[in-house]
């Protein structure tokens, strides 16, 4: 397993320390210049890269401790597109019928450029402070029409939407270049699309969007398959799908059968991180689409509820997905980040780190190492 993902692997977010929120709020009120923020930032990181490597990670992200929201920060970071500080017309749900709405909604209202790296120096820290396998997670541009389809992109600007998908594609392709001359050899693509397109009432909504949801499968996985066309021999590429994450909230179900044939077989990655700890994920049917060239890590530790799952029950679930896909295809992570958005999950710190320590315990017995 000396290429990702491995067989305990994490999806990269982490929970923010206290100091690091008191920074960030700090700067947004002026208390602190931006270099000081920055050195708080820095200081967080090379904790949380202390933390994977005490769990025994081979791959260590940098927490996604710069960013505010997981998207949005590197989404935005490409001229033409913009935050609308806007919701969406599906909510997260939690337990006990809590429901909350995050205003993260995108457009694109100019033609989309990389006029200068978004995210390189970001990676280029944490590779700096770690002699593991440094990964960086990255959003799909999918996002950008998922939750909106056509009409979030300014058909003014974009008669032809092909020209939007050209264009952001070469934006992607120039970061991914530019990361891989920094060194970097593990990208992980977070996509949401996949595992929403599984659930039938958010399906209802892409489609009064004027989408229609049978269709985006094929078309996101050509996208993602155009965004990494680029990437270098040495550089694993992994894709992530979840129903949602956001303050231990969700907000799709379903099971990956309305998406697995072409997610699966057609889309150009080394493997698949997909969620599995609740019944909301459905079966491990659908993975008996997986190629033999391609893994996939089960989220089967939740990052959303404080709960430590037993190695007992993990490996039977390990079993049970093993009855459709062999086993030396596996791997394990937590079903999502910790952190998706800066005010984290329902969780402490103290569990996270349990729940990676645990994982790595798991993966060593199951297999024999990493």
């Amino acid at each position: 397993m000396a290429r990702a993902p491995f067989r305990a692997d994490h999806v990269g977010s982490l929970l923010r320390p206290a100091a690091l929120k008191d920074a960030r709020a700090r700067r947004q009120r002026g208390e602190i210049a931006q270099d000081e923020l920055r050195a708080a930032e820095d200081a967080a990181i090379r904790d949380a890269v202390a933390l994977q490597e005490s769990a025994g990670l081979q791959s260590i992200t940098d927490g996604e401790f710069r960013r505010a929201m997981w998207h949005t920060d590197f989404l935005t970071g490409f001229d033409g597109v913009v935050a609308t500080n806007s919701n969406y017309a599906v909510t997260f749900r939690g337990e006990g019928g809590a429901t909350a709405q995050t205003s993260s909604m995108l457009v694109v209202n100019d033609r989309v450029r990389r006029s200068k790296p978004v995210m390189v120096d970001h990676f280029a820290f944490l590779k700096s402070v770690t002699n593991r396998t440094a990964k960086f997670c990255m959003p799909s541009a999918t996002y950008l029409h998922l939750r909106g389809g056509r009409k979030l992109v300014d058909p003014k600007v974009y008669p032809d939407i092909a020209e939007f998908w050209a264009d952001i594609a070469a934006a992607y392709r120039a970061e991914i270049a530019d990361l891989a001359a920094a060194g970097c050899e593990y990208v992980q693509i977070d996509d949401v699309s996949f595992a929403y397109l599984c659930d039938e009432a958010i399906c209802q909504q892409i489609a009064s969007d004027g989408e229609d949801p049978k269709r985006l499968p094929q078309l996101y996985t050509k996208i993602i398959n155009t965004l990494i066309a680029d990437r270098p021999e040495n550089m694993a590429v992994t894709i992530h799908t979840c129903r949602g994450n956001h303050e231990s909230m969700w907000m799709a179900s379903g099971g990956y059968d309305a998406v697995a044939e072409s997610f699966f077989n057609e889309t150009n990655v080394d493997g698949f991180f997909l969620e599995y700890d609740t019944d909301r994920a459905g079966g491990f049917e659908p993975l008996r689409f997986v190629p033999k060239d391609k893994r996939v890590v089960l989220g089967l530790v939740s990052s959303k509820f404080a709960t430590l799952e037993t190695k007992e029950a993990l490996r039977r679930r390990v079993d049970e997905a093993a009855k459709h896909i062999p086993l030396d295809q596996l791997c394990v992570s937590p079903q999502c980040g910790f952190a998706s958005t800066a005010g984290g999950n329902k969780i402490t710190e103290d569990i996270e780190k349990r729940k990676l320590e645990l994982l790595v315990e798991v993966a060593n017995e199951i297999w024999g190492g990493l």
